[in-house]
């Protein structure tokens, strides 16, 4: 008998780039969010939170039993070290739960303006072998974020030899760099991405020229839309026990600056997976459905990235992209009438009369229907909701829940 049947279950940590993704994070059944503040962040482009946003993220978590961490990540420069300690104790007061950290300075900083305020290593401290995990556990550190270039042999070999938390992605964006250690953007478009201002050149398309001298021709491709260095979206959707048995206490799912339909999507699939292998790991099967539904939220093809084997180049994006099907997020739930069938939808992308759409929520509910009927906010009958975030009433099939949500293939 495995003894995953006693042990812990991993904690599931979901991105949130603002308040609004965090609480459906944690609706759909995230243990933990991990969230940026106003400083010290690697995602300056997401919404990030004040600290009036963090304490209304920190009482929604309170009501589910979940966490808040917040990412201080940045490779600090001497001038982005002014006001550390200040915000560091702001955050504790707050009640954030952790701070994610790369740089010593800041490390520091924390531990003495607020010594109560646990500290996560963060994946930007490119952490790959055991003995560097055992320094950071010499060093009081609780859990440490892994390298996502770190296989799963070596995962297995740093629990066996350090006890200390470990957390490891399972889904999400995979920089081309090493462990998003990359000077692209400063070069390209004088951004410093290694604090905060990552402009994804690994994503744009580029002329090959044959070299670099004057008047030199391109190299012909055959579509405008070529690839040269992007990387595949890790998925561990298909193997998640993998890193279960392997001892993994925390399941990271990439995307703080991805829709509130991407999030629940993703974090309802893989709660149901983490549930599901716990009731009975001996007798754990795949469901095929979850796998398509990861493919529904999907913005590339996906990969395992490098926890089996050195990734090759059927695991980058190279000329034109594959077609993912994609789904439009269509409509948010906000109230549901039993006696009439009716609920309540606020417009997130166009849909009409005669659209086949797809209701969802958390626990895997779903379910699929014509639309048959629209109404506006008046009352008024209406065959397609255009403006955006305009309030319709829909006849459904089934019961709905505020948070549930309404997608429909493009």
């Amino acid at each position: 008998m495995s003894d995953s049947t006693t042990k812990k279950k991993p904690e599931l940590l979901a991105p949130a780039g603002n308040l609004e993704k965090l609480k459906f994070a944690i609706h759909y059944g995230a243990d933990a969010v991990y969230i940026g503040g106003k400083q010290f962040g690697l995602r300056s482009k997401a919404g990030n939170f004040s600290f009036e946003d963090m304490a209304e993220g920190v009482a929604f978590a309170n009501q589910y039993g979940a966490k808040v961490y917040v990412a201080a990540n940045i490779i600090a420069h001497n001038d982005n070290l002014d006001g550390a300690h200040e915000y560091f104790k702001k955050l504790y007061e707050v009640g954030i739960a952790a701070v994610i950290v790369a740089d010593p300075a800041l490390i520091e900083a924390c531990r003495e303006a607020a010594p109560d305020l646990e500290v996560h290593i963060s994946t930007q401290a490119s952490i790959a072998n055991w003995r560097t995990v055992d320094f950071w556990k010499k060093e009081g550190i609780p859990r440490v974020v892994l390298a996502r270039e770190v296989s799963l042999e070596e995962i297995k070999e740093m629990k066996e030899k350090v006890d200390i938390e470990i957390e490891a992605f399972i889904h999400g964006a995979m920089c081309i760099s090493y462990s998003g250690r990359c000077v692209l953007s400063n070069h390209m478009t004088a951004r410093d991405a290694n604090r905060g201002g990552c402009a994804q050149s690994c994503r744009w398309k580029y002329d090959l020229f044959e070299d670099g001298t004057e008047g030199a021709v391109s190299i012909p491709d055959k579509t405008d839309e070529a690839y040269t260095m992007s990387s595949q979206d890790l998925s561990m959707v298909e193997h998640l026990p993998d890193l279960l048995e392997a001892g993994v206490d925390s399941l990271k799912i990439e995307g703080r600056m991805k829709s509130i339909h991407y999030v629940a999507t993703v974090v309802n699939v893989y709660r149901k997976i983490i549930d599901t292998y716990y009731e009975d790991p001996e007798n754990y099967q795949l469901n095929p459905e979850w796998v398509d539904e990861i493919w529904k939220a999907a913005q590339r093809s996906l990969t395992t990235a490098f926890y089996y084997d050195e990734p090759t180049e059927k695991d980058q994006l190279f000329g034109k992209p594959d077609r993912i099907p994609k789904y439009d997020f269509s409509g948010l739930v906000l109230e549901y009438d039993e006696e009439s069938n009716i609920a309540t939808v606020q417009q997130r992308n166009s849909f009409g009369v005669g659209d086949e759409v797809e209701f969802f929520g958390p626990n895997f509910y779903h379910f699929k229907q014509t639309i048959t009927e629209i109404w506006d906010e008046k009352g008024e009958p209406i065959d397609r909701a255009k403006h955006a975030m305009m309030i319709t009433k829909i006849k459904v099939d089934q019961p709905l829940r505020y948070y549930d949500m309404m997608r429909k293939r493009k």
